[in-house]
């Protein structure tokens, strides 16, 4: 079994390795587009929309924009759609990989809900569709025709989902939950709105006839929210790397902020590559409200030592304290890691325990004991640079224990 974790780390690895990949592609192709489209050369003659010239990698591209079908409809069209599918297929994958394969770790928080297994993870799937079915009805009702209430209510239907994921899973689920819940939301975009419009729009034009100019309109109002919504799926996709954006009750506070000011930097590049100007605004407002949630962020957020002491083991943190060994890697664990992994650190100007993970109760060793293994024991991960002299054979001790709770 304590083979297979380490297995499971590396698939884990591979997964995100391909999420991001995925993600930059297409995050990339977008902030290209969108840049693109707004800094188009109108001013020209024939039948284009626009044009504009660019320079890269030594050569000199010419490219126009047709609303209608040029002289010569090309048989080959390069349809930017797969980078979308592939971040969401792997973001999923990974979602499963991490949160439900690891949901006594990761994804459950007993001290907010008693859930089972099974119930988490049926809450952490229905919510994902739920959210597109929800936002997709808002977009088809008359509202779609008021895109600044439509941006408002999607804005109130965001910080809703970050309120109820932070009801019921750990603070770092919470806030990646409602990341997956966004980017859930763009790639249905694309799937289920954008590429089949755009589907309906070509065949029209290679039939010679004139299409509908509702298909590009509903595109264009979900491409827009995309583009907004771009920025805050990055914060929270990193966010579980930094306790300090999940570890507070008002994780979900700092959450909504983020949205605001995803539209706020978004709202600067669309107004400069429009030629609109440069809304220096935006930028104050930004700073502003990165320094509300630095703020917020120092908020407690997670129990006391007292109350974690107190709280019934979980059937899974049952499991590694009572496995043989235990007693001696409890031991360890405390002279060797919980001068920093501690809810108040005592190792140097440490303020906050690395990745918000605690090792002060027996409760808390056995819910990270895959972690102490892979980092402690099977790795020299941990301590950073061995600096409180974690011996081998203490190393051995903690791997003879897991293998014993496996």
């Amino acid at each position: 079994m304590y083979d297979i974790a380490i297995l499971w780390d590396w698939i884990a690895f591979a997964v995100r390795w391909l999420h991001v990949i995925t993600a930059i592609a297409w995050i990339g192709s977008s902030f290209y587009f969108i840049a693109l489209d707004l800094s188009l050369n109108r001013d020209i003659a024939g039948p284009a929309d626009g044009e504009e010239w660019q320079v890269h990698g030594g050569g000199f591209y010419h490219i126009q924009k047709y609303l209608v079908a040029p002289a010569a409809m090309p048989e080959h069209l390069t349809w930017f759609k797969w980078e979308s599918y592939w971040t969401w297929l792997s973001g999923f994958a990974l979602l499963a990989v991490v949160y439900w394969v690891g949901a006594e770790l990761y994804l459950i928080d007993p001290s907010k809900a008693d859930l089972a297994i099974w119930q988490g993870i049926l809450i952490s799937a229905a919510s994902l569709a739920l959210g597109w079915i929800v936002y997709d009805l808002l977009c088809k009702s008359p509202l779609g025709e008021q895109p600044t209430t439509l941006m408002v209510l999607l804005f109130i239907l965001l910080v809703v989902m970050s309120w109820g994921y932070n009801q019921v899973f750990t603070g770092r689920a919470a806030l990646l939950h409602l990341g997956a819940f966004t980017a859930t939301i763009m790639t249905a975009n694309v799937f289920f709105i954008i590429m089949p419009n755009q589907r309906i729009v070509v065949a029209d034009l290679k039939a010679g006839r004139t299409p509908d100019a509702k298909y590009g309109k509903i595109a264009k109002l979900r491409s827009t929210h995309n583009n907004y919504l771009t920025l805050p799926v990055i914060f929270l996709m990193l966010s579980n790397h930094y306790p300090l954006a999940f570890g507070t009750e008002y994780a979900w506070i700092i959450a909504a902020l983020v949205f605001l000011m995803g539209v706020t930097i978004r709202h600067y590049f669309n107004s400069m590559h429009a030629r609109k100007g440069r809304p220096t605004w935006t930028w104050a407002v930004t700073v502003i409200l990165f320094i509300l949630i630095a703020w917020l962020s120092t908020q407690p957020g997670h129990d006391s030592y007292e109350e974690a002491e107190a709280r019934a083991l979980t059937p899974y943190e049952q499991r590694f304290a009572s496995a043989g060994g235990f007693e001696e890697a409890h031991d360890i664990v405390i002279g060797r890691c919980s001068m920093c992994h501690a809810r108040e650190p005592v190792w140097g100007n440490m303020q906050w325990a690395p990745k918000g993970v605690f090792l002060e109760t027996e409760s808390d060793i056995a819910r990270y004991a895959r972690q102490i293994y892979l980092q402690a024991g099977v790795s020299h991960a941990m301590p950073p640079a061995n600096i409180t002299n974690l011996r081998a054979e203490d190393r051995a001790k903690l791997i003879a224990w897991y293998q014993a709770g496996s």
